[in-house]
């Protein structure tokens, strides 16, 4: 807290003003509003009401110049000495003296033009609404360029409320996030697909590879975890008899953090009675194609340097022959140790032990086949062993109907014919409860209410999970995923010692 305004406080309530007041100001229009329609002259700008923080202030003798910023961006305000002659102290004290930057205020007037072309409230009437006490980090201003002192990524991710006051842009991406969200709502929507909600908290998880966060309950004296996925649910809602469903979920994994991962995601997840894989891409398609162009404008975009284009169709290749076009073999035919070889060679770690082969395949897939599809790519037909939950293949050994969507390097979307045979089903959870068994903490739990579910009839089912962060950061041209979170998990910083 800064001294300096904190016994400002003090004179500001000499004079009766209360810094923190009760009442509320009633606003009547916004920069932004008033900006784009004043010259137009269609809205009559003779007796406005704006609120928000003062940005910049220019003391000038008997009239000073000021710069209001509200929730739309910036406006010039003007203030004249003359026009608080019932109340000098307003001017020559509380304006000049006691309001710094940052401050909260409320300002009556009218809108006029400058003699330079800005547009400007000539204020007559304002009203201090709360006193800012720590200077802000605002923009510096040299001969060559303007820039925010307030740029450190682990500052402003932990103290996102300021990022929000000094970068109007990050504010924008957040708007941009919230549209992005409604555009595939109204897509789903207009498809007759209900929109339910899942619990967070549950007493088996599934749906995914992922180690979990755990918690007790106590009144029940039982462990519940986290959701690492809503797709089980989602399911019985279809076994329950819903043609279509969908959520958009917060999702939990105990996992690593970097720039395409945090603990705490969000994603939506749509499944569709009777229809199946190759559908379901038709689908994503027609979705994606739709969100972009309305958030966006149009369908290329430039992300990390390099332009995306979303328009479909888009490519498709399958899974092993995306993997032997980077590697030169077809790895289904080499041994663990050939395998393990290809890794070192290619200087690709070892995933973490307990591993089986088709862990040494899925590192090279990761590490290999992901950086290489920039453009919307659909990779189909996974193999078995990687995709508990989805149906195996109507034509080929060993895969299952499933794809997933990379774009920019990275899985965007992940989506199957969902597997509805349960006896099937029950011999891959207990293929997955062994593995967990035996020290595998990503391995899948046995579920079996969600096995009797399927044994009530699942009809053949589409499901998609859809990363709505990885794609906030694609179609805002975001380095990382903490860049699209309002407040992603960061390291505890050192305990806070209270200004008095």
């Amino acid at each position: 807290m800064d001294p300096i305004r904190r016994a400002k406080i003090e004179e500001l309530r000499r004079l009766g003003i209360d810094p923190f007041p009760t009442e509320p100001f009633q606003t009547n229009t916004t920069a932004a509003e008033i900006l784009r329609y004043y010259p137009q002259q269609k809205l009559d700008f003779k007796a406005v009401r704006i609120a928000g923080r003062l940005w910049r202030k220019r003391l000038m003798g008997k009239a000073s110049f000021a710069v209001l910023r509200d929730e739309t961006g910036d406006i010039q305000l003007y203030f004249q000495r003359d026009d608080f002659l019932d109340k000098p102290e307003m001017y020559d004290s509380v304006f000049k003296k006691l309001l710094d930057l940052g401050d909260i205020i409320g300002v009556e007037g009218f809108v006029f033009t400058t003699k330079t072309g800005e547009i400007t409230i000539h204020v007559r009437h304002f009203r201090l609404l709360s006193k800012c006490l720590r200077s802000l980090p605002i923009e510096k201003e040299t001969e060559e360029r303007t820039y925010a002192a307030f740029t450190d990524p682990e500052l402003r991710y932990r103290m996102r409320y300021v990022d929000l006051i000094v970068h109007p842009g990050v504010r924008e991406l957040f708007r941009r996030r919230t549209a992005i969200v409604q555009a595939i709502r109204d897509f789903f929507n207009a498809k007759g697909y209900l929109e339910v909600e899942t619990p967070i908290l549950q007493p088996v998880y599934g749906g995914a590879f992922a180690r979990p966060f755990v918690t007790h309950h106590h009144a029940l004296n039982m462990e519940l975890f986290l959701r690492i996925s809503n797709e089980l649910y989602l399911k019985r809602l279809i076994v329950g008899g819903y043609t279509g469903v969908y959520e958009f979920s917060k999702d939990f994994r105990n996992e690593g953090i970097d720039r395409y991962h945090n603990p705490e995601f969000t994603q939506v997840e749509l499944y569709v009675a009777f229809q199946d894989y190759y559908w379901m891409m038709e689908l994503v398609e027609q979705l994606l194609e739709g969100v972009v162009r309305k958030v966006v404008g149009n369908l290329r975009l430039s992300y990390e340097g390099r332009e995306i284009d979303f328009t479909a169709p888009f490519a498709r290749m399958r899974y092993y022959e995306a993997l032997e076009r980077e590697v030169g073999k077809d790895v289904r035919r080499l041994s663990e140790r050939e395998l393990i070889q290809l890794l070192h060679e290619r200087n690709i770690p070892l995933p973490e032990p307990p591993y089986e082969r088709i862990d040494l395949v899925s590192q090279l897939f990761d590490k290999l086949v992901e950086p290489a599809c920039i453009q919307p790519t659909f990779i189909l037909d996974y193999p078995v062993e990687v995709s508990p939950l989805a149906k195996r293949h109507r034509s080929e050994e060993g895969v299952v109907e499933r794809f997933e969507l990379i774009v920019a390097g990275k899985e965007l979307a992940n989506a199957y014919s969902e597997l509805n045979d349960p006896l099937d089903q029950r011999e891959r959870l207990e293929r997955q409860a062994a593995l967990r068994a035996a020290g595998g903490l990503e391995a899948m739990p046995m579920d079996e209410d969600f096995l009797r579910a399927l044994e009530y009839g699942l009809p053949p089912t589409a499901g998609l999970g859809l990363g709505i962060d990885r794609l906030t950061m694609i179609l805002c041209d975001a380095p990382s995923i903490q860049e699209v979170l309002l407040f992603p998990l960061l390291r505890p910083e050192p305990p806070l010692e209270a200004d008095r």
